[in-house]
């Protein structure tokens, strides 16, 4: 099985601060990570049908299958394990109303959270973690 891979957008300080929550909570290590400005990232985004130039969602590829939005956000929690696990219970809320609300953060994200000019890069202890 391969580790499932999270695309993220590396100059969003809130994709940021997301990766490295999951960095510091998944305590298995299970998650590998990628940001979608990088060369191997953009090439699996625009696999997938998505723009790298204008990344709107976050894609977490699993041997299961590739899942984009609240999807991805939910599948990445259960991957996580302990209480985090929990929050895969909100698949039970309608996927509309779920990516509803994960498009209008990810549509204002930079002007809430902000952007850096470069991809945020990862602490020494935790590259082994990053393809690309």
């Amino acid at each position: 099985m391969a580790a499932p891979l999270l695309l993220f957008d590396g100059v969003c300080h809130l994709c940021a601060s997301s990766v490295q929550f999951v960095l510091k909570h998944d305590r298995r290590g299970l998650v590998k990570f990628c940001p979608i400005q990088s060369q191997t990232g953009s090439k699996l985004y625009r696999e997938h049908g998505l723009d790298p130039g204008q990344p709107q969602s976050m894609l977490l590829i699993t041997d299961q299958g590739c899942y984009s939005q609240s999807d991805a956000a939910l599948e990445l929690a259960a991957l996580m394990g302990g209480w985090f696990r929990m929050l895969h219970l909100l698949k039970w809320v309608p996927r509309p109303i779920r990516d509803s609300i994960y498009r209008l953060i990810a549509d204002h994200r930079y002007r809430l959270f902000g952007k850096q000019d470069q991809c945020w890069l990862p602490r020494p202890e935790w590259r082994e973690r990053f393809v690309d």
